[in-house]
């Protein structure tokens, strides 16, 4: 599983991505980012809120809910804003 980090999200965590082998307990959006967190200090910092923090599988928001499996692209970021 690659991940892309963006943003603060990418300065808290200290790298831009990293190829990660998550637990088979990890199924979901919410399951990787609780293990996510539990992988150090700066990664518990950046996604302590995750109200705040945004997550596309294969390039398309996702939900807490939504899967994420082996050889996925995921993207941690920040709300976008724009005008």
């Amino acid at each position: 599983m690659k991940l892309l980090y963006f943003a603060w999200v990418r300065s808290k965590i200290g790298m831009a991505a990293e190829t990660v082998s998550p637990p088979e307990s990890v199924r979901d959006v919410a399951g990787l980012l609780d293990w996510l967190r539990a992988r150090g200090a700066g990664y518990a910092d950046a996604l302590a809120n995750p109200a705040v923090v945004r997550v596309a599988v294969n390039q398309r928001f996702a939900r807490p809910a939504d899967p994420v499996a082996p050889g996925d692209e995921i993207g941690i970021f920040p709300p976008v804003t724009g005008g």
